[in-house]
């Protein structure tokens, strides 16, 4: 039988992580990095997407990446291409790539709405199909998909957001059921609130810091770095058994409510 090591190893893996240039992505990009796999990044940005790779390479990190918007169908196809073509092939597809307009939805535009879907659900569709032809060709692949706390249960103000990420659990469902037999495993990872620099201002407020505080059962807010294990596990032979599902990385918080009513 493998050891611990070989069982939730992904050396040598080649790894496409769109939207990996900061927050989440870049995390899991590095800690796939750190344990020897061949990783590839993905960003609309070319800027920050530049950074990201100087910044991991100085760190010790070997890091490629492939400027791709996610909402643009011509953009997956020329990515992938180039991927393939300079890596052979892709063992596993980490869709990350989101964004996000907080307003009543009243006042959601059609243009907020398709800005939203467009890259949250349409994209990671997109990149999927495009990713998953390949991978249905070599009869193997993983592919991890980031949803959401919104998954479980919808915030307010967030609705084209909410929407995207429940969309994308029914895609990982479906992907699962039709690509399972043909050798290719799809998964979700949903966090909870994960504090990063987009995040910031958000938790910095004192009632936002209490009410996570009073409903999170481990009593802190996530970081980044704390969905490169479960991302490590998805994508390794530890979870062979396993497609169609969602983890929820959220310390504890979609377990229930809390509310204000003595125990005693």
């Amino acid at each position: 039988m493998a050891g611990a090591e070989d069982l939730f190893s992904v050396e040598g893996q080649v790894v496409l992580v769109s939207g990996g240039s900061r927050g989440i992505g870049r995390a899991i990009a590095e800690g796939f990095a750190e344990r020897r796999a061949r990783v590839i990044i993905s960003s609309r940005n070319p800027e920050s997407l530049s950074q990201a790779v100087e910044e991991m390479q100085e760190s010790g990190l070997t890091v490629e990446s492939v400027v791709c918007d996610v909402s643009s169908e011509e953009d997956i196809t020329s990515s992938v291409e180039q991927v393939l073509e300079a890596a052979g092939h892709i063992d596993t597809l980490i869709n990350v790539a989101g964004v996000n307009r907080r307003k009543r939805a009243e006042t959601v535009t059609t243009e907020d709405y398709d800005f939203i879907m467009d890259t949250n659900l349409r994209g990671a569709f997109l990149l999927s199909r495009a990713v998953g032809r390949h991978m249905i060709e070599r009869g193997s692949g993983t592919q991890i998909n980031i949803q959401s706390l919104n998954t479980w249960m919808p915030l307010k103000g967030v609705l084209p957001y909410a929407m995207s990420k429940s969309g994308m659990q029914g895609m990982t469902r479906a992907l699962a059921l039709e690509w399972g037999p043909r050798g290719v495993r799809v998964n979700s990872l949903s966090p909870g609130f994960i504090l990063t620099d987009l995040t910031r201002k958000l938790w910095s407020d004192e009632t936002m810091q209490a009410w996570n505080a009073a409903n999170a059962p481990l009593g802190r807010l996530g970081v980044p770095e704390d969905m490169i294990g479960t991302a490590i596990f998805l994508a390794s032979r530890a979870s062979a058994f396993m497609t169609g599902q969602t983890l929820y990385v959220d310390g504890g918080f979609s377990s229930g409510w809390n509310w204000p009513i003595p125990l005693d």
